[in-house]
């Protein structure tokens, strides 16, 4: 009988286990160390005649750490990077297709750097994990492959000449 009451209960309990009731803690970004902040950017060829200029462009970038499920987005302007705990996301550019051209694509040039430890005695060390486009269409055409960490593009906030004129016709039809 207690054999099966056991078989019976404990399902429950780790059920009940999984979910506290409290949100999950947000996660920190904490400041880049001096040597990795200085690195300079990879430089990335980008067709600047049209559209928003590199500088003003802003990349939207989901990040989640797969042992605690916590998720959030990250914006950077391309030459930016930030840390969040263990890990550092630089970008050097983001682009998408013009409109008139097929098929759309967005994307960013995206730098991963995660702090890890070789072995149990050895000191955290920074490895580049990935570095390389990202697309937000065709995620599995470049994947960052971490086991704890999930990289990938959202979007690239950016226009081209004409874009704002067509947007506001169709609104107001």
């Amino acid at each position: 009988m207690r054999l099966r009451l056991a078989a019976t209960c404990l399902p429950l309990l780790v059920l009940a286990a999984c979910d506290s009731g409290a949100p999950p803690p947000e996660a920190e970004e904490t400041e880049i160390p001096d040597e990795l902040a200085a690195e300079p950017m990879p430089q990335v060829e980008v067709d600047e005649s049209i559209g928003t200029p590199l500088e003003e462009r802003v990349a939207t970038i989901g990040l989640i750490n797969k042992r605690n499920n916590i998720s959030r987005d990250i914006e950077l302007r391309p030459g930016e990077q930030q840390r969040v705990g263990d890990v550092i996301i630089r970008l050097a550019s983001c682009e998408r297709t013009a409109p008139w051209e097929t098929p759309p694509l967005t994307g960013g040039f995206v730098q991963v750097l995660v702090q890890e430890r070789a072995d149990v005695n050895s000191d955290p060390e920074w490895n580049r994990i990935f570095s390389g486009w990202l697309y937000k269409e065709a995620p599995a055409v470049n994947v960052v492959e971490h086991p704890i960490y999930d990289v990938w593009m959202k979007d690239c906030a950016m226009s081209f000449p004409g874009e704002e004129e067509a947007a506001s016709a169709s609104s107001s039809n």
